[in-house]
């Protein structure tokens, strides 16, 4: 897996060429486990996600050398979400019982349908976690096994700061601040990666 994403214009505008082999394993390590996530969100068992996450990608490799950056038209991530609820309410229309396709419950496809739903913020959502995922692995190796595990159980798993300082012999001013420090650090990547995404 890459060690920065390059999300930016410049990996994009690299897809159309089938030379360049790094530049899909980048956009495939990044984009298709939000795909994957969405999907599931939707219903969808994780082999028939998965299935649609290669559709989607088969889509984009169809389709992005028409692609240009072009702000009016909006970032590369709602060209994305939309080929992916497309996908997905294909495979619903296709996979929906009778019952299903004609009831008036918030089933599934209902919702992708419905206009008053925010659904390309959630794909900017999932996004944004795995921007988080790829930035906290990088930043892993940055700190001690102590400093990341004050961080990780109190800002990502939610445990209280006295319970993690009594457990990892910190007073709980040390995971304070080892949660504080590596909080920077992978906000200081982040920035760096959304700075160079011109999309």
């Amino acid at each position: 897996m890459t060690t920065n994403p390059e999300t930016r214009e410049s990996l994009i505008l690299r897809l159309p060429s089938a030379a360049d082999a790094q530049a899909w394993r980048e956009f495939v390590d990044l984009y298709e486990p939000l795909i994957i996530r969405f999907a599931k969100r939707r219903g969808l068992q994780d082999a028939d996600a998965r299935e649609i996450a290669q559709n989607v990608l088969i889509s984009v490799a169809k389709a992005v050398d028409r692609w240009q950056p072009n702000p009016e038209r909006g970032k590369f991530r709602a060209w994305l979400y939309r080929i992916a609820r497309n996908q997905v309410i294909n495979w619903i229309k296709k996979n929906a019982t009778s019952k299903t396709a004609t009831s008036n419950d918030a089933s599934p496809f209902h919702e992708l349908v419905d206009p008053s739903r925010d659904q390309e913020f959630e794909i900017e959502l999932e996004y944004r976690r795995e921007m988080f995922r790829l930035a906290a692995a990088q930043a892993r190796d940055s700190f001690s096994e102590t400093s990341w595990n004050a961080f990780w159980r109190t800002s990502v798993l939610g445990e209280s700061i006295e319970s993690v300082a009594g457990q990892l012999g910190l007073n709980p001013g040390a995971v304070y601040v080892a949660r504080s420090r590596v909080t920077a650090r992978i906000k200081t990547i982040v920035t760096q990666w959304e700075r160079i995404d011109a999309i």
